[in-house]
C-alpha cells in the first residue's frame, strides 16, 4: 500500500504537466484605432461602453421595465444558462478524472461442499466473507491527457459564460429596438391618421366647390389620391404596430403591459448616455462574444495536448486494503487483513494511424477556431466603424430632416392659402400636401435611426452586460 500512495503522490506532483502547446493570443487583425475622417464622429469625453450598466443608458422607465422583464423571461437567456450548467457539470466529470474513485465492497459466501471434494470425505458447509476499500484502474496522468481534456472542458464552460453574456447584451440592444421602432410606427400611424383627416376635410370642400362650379373633377379625383394614400398607410402602419409589439413580446419572454408600451418617440433627440470614441480597439478583446471565442480557442489547444498524450504510454493503478475471514465475527480481527497492489501499462503500438489522424484532427480544429476568434475581432471591429460612421452624420441629417418639415410645412401653407384666392391650382396644393407628409415620415425615420444606432454602438462596444 506504501508503493501505491507513493504512486499517487507522485501522479499528484506530475499533474501539471501537459503536452499541450503553449498558448499564445493571436495578433488581433484589426488597426489600433477607430477610423477617422469626415464620416467619423470626433471622440467625446466619458465611461467607457463596458463601465455604463444598461439602467444607466437607457433612461426610460418603461424601457427599463420591459428590460428587466427580458432578463427575467426572454427563452435564449434562459438557454444560454442551461448550457452553462451543462457546461460545468462536464468540466466537473473531466476534472473528477484525475482523481481515484474509492470504493467499498463487502461480500459473504456460504457454500456446502460435498465429502468427496473435502480433505475429511465429510461433507462440510464453508463460510467466507470480505470487505475492502481501494480503487480500481485508476490512470496517473503522467504526460497530461486527463490534465488537457480537462482543461478544455474548462475553457469550455468559460466561454459558456462569455455566451450568455454575449445574448444577455444582445437581447438588452434588440429589445430596446423593438421598442423604438413600435414608438417610431405609432408616430408613423398618428401622422398617417392627422393626414388623411386634414385631406379628408380638404376632399369634402372641394366636393362642395365642384358641386358649385368652383372646382372641377380633376381637383377632386386629385384629392381623393391624397386620402386612399394617407387611409393605405393607416392599415400599414397598423400591422407593423402590431407586428413591433410582437417582437417586442417575444424579446420580453412574455405580454408586455399596456402601462409599459411607448406612445411615440421621445421628445428630444438624445436620450441615452453618449459614449466615447476615442477608445483603443483593444476594448474589443473583452467583448462578450470575442471572449467566447478565445476560450474555444484555449480549449482546441489543450485538446492537442491530449491528441499527443495518446502516442505515449498509460499507467494505471489499482489498490485495496480489507479483511478476509471465514467468520463474520472474525472479519475485522488482526490476523484477517488483506490488501493488494496492481499496476498497469499499456503502450500503442500500432494503432492504424488513429492517433496521428487524432492529432492532426485536433491540430486543423485549432486553426479554425483561430480564424473564428480573428473574424470575431474583425466582425466586432466592423460594427462599431459603422455605428460610429453613423453616428457622425446623424446629427446633420436629422437638422436637415427637421429644417425640410419646416420648410414643408410653410410651403403647404403658402400654396393652400393661394388656392383659396384663386392664384393657384390644386395641383400645387396636393404636391406641397405630399411634399410635408414625406417629411414628417423622413423626419421620424431619422429619430429612429439614431436611436437605433446609439443602440448599436453601446453593443458593439461590449455594454450590456453590467
Amino acid at each position: 500500500m506504501r508503493v501505491g500512495v507513493l504512486a499517487v503522490l507522485t501522479a499528484a506532483a506530475l499533474a501539471g504537466c501537459t503536452l499541450a502547446p503553449t498558448y499564445k493570443r493571436p495578433s488581433a487583425p484589426i488597426p489600433t484605432a477607430w477610423p477617422q475622417g469626415e464620416s467619423y464622429a470626433p471622440p467625446v469625453a466619458g465611461p467607457s461602453a463596458q463601465a455604463v450598466a444598461w439602467t444607466a443608458f437607457f433612461g426610460d422607465p418603461k424601457l427599463q421595465a420591459i428590460l428587466a422583464q427580458a432578463l427575467a423571461e426572454n427563452r435564449d437567456l434562459r438557454a444560454a444558462v442551461a448550457e452553462i450548467e451543462a457546461a460545468r457539470a462536464g468540466f466537473r466529470a473531466r476534472r473528477a478524472d484525475l482523481l481515484p474513485t474509492v470504493a467499498a465492497s463487502a461480500s459473504g459466501v456460504e457454500e456446502r461442499v460435498p465429502g468427496w471434494r473435502t480433505a475429511t470425505g465429510q461433507a462440510e458447509t464453508q463460510r467466507a466473507y470480505s470487505a475492502a476499500l481501494g480503487f480500481s484502474a485508476f490512470e496517473i496522468d503522467l504526460f497530461g491527457r486527463l490534465r488537457s481534456l480537462s482543461r478544455s472542458a474548462f475553457e469550455q464552460y468559460l466561454a459558456t459564460e462569455a455566451g450568455r453574456r454575449a445574448v444577455q447584451a444582445s437581447l438588452i440592444a434588440e429589445t430596446a429596438t423593438n421598442y423604438y421602432a413600435l414608438a417610431a410606427d405609432l408616430d408613423l400611424l398618428i401622422i398617417a391618421k392627422q393626414t388623411y383627416a386634414a385631406q379628408k376635410g380638404s376632399l369634402d370642400l372641394i366636393r362642395a366647390r365642384f358641386e358649385h362650379g368652383a372646382a372641377s373633377m380633376i381637383e377632386v379625383r386629385q384629392a381623393e389620391t391624397t386620402v386612399e394614400q394617407a387611409r393605405s398607410d393607416i392599415a400599414r402602419f397598423t400591422t407593423q404596430a402590431a407586428q413591433d409589439r410582437n417582437a417586442l413580446e417575444l424579446a420580453a419572454g412574455g405580454p408586455v403591459a399596456e402601462a409599459l408600451l411607448p406612445t411615440g418617440l421621445p421628445a428630444a433627440p438624445q436620450v441615452m448616455v453618449d459614449l466615447p470614441a476615442g477608445l483603443s480597439s483593444d476594448v474589443l478583446l473583452s467583448r462578450p462574444d470575442v471572449l467566447q471565442a478565445e476560450h474555444q480557442l484555449k480549449a482546441s489547444n489543450a485538446e492537442i495536448g491530449a491528441a499527443r498524450a495518446a502516442f505515449f504510454p498509460t499507467i494505471s493503478l489499482s489498490a485495496a486494503a480489507g479483511a478476509a475471514s471465514p467468520a463474520l465475527s472474525a472479519l475485522f480481527d488482526g490476523p484477517s487483513r488483506t490488501w493488494s497492489y496492481s499496476p498497469a501499462a499499456a503502450a500503442p503500438i500500432f494503432a492504424g494511424g488513429r492517433n496521428l489522424a487524432n492529432l492532426r484532427g485536433a491540430s486543423a480544429r485549432r486553426d479554425i477556431a483561430v480564424a473564428q476568434y480573428e473574424k470575431a475581432i474583425q466582425t466586432a471591429f466592423r460594427e462599431v466603424a459603422d455605428a460610429l460612421a453613423r453616428r457622425g452624420s446623424i446629427g446633420d441629417q436629422l437638422a436637415a430632416d427637421q429644417a425640410q418639415r419646416d420648410a414643408a410645412a410653410e410651403i403647404l401653407r403658402l400654396e393652400t392659402a393661394r388656392y383659396e384666392r384663386g392664384a393657384s391650382g390644386y395641383l400645387n396644393v396636393l404636391i406641397a400636401q405630399r411634399s410635408l407628409y414625406a417629411a414628417q415620415q423622413g423626419l421620424v425615420a431619422t429619430q429612429l435611426v439614431q436611436l437605433t444606432n446609439a443602440i448599436s454602438l453601446y453593443r458593439a462596444l461590449g455594454g450590456g452586460v453590467s
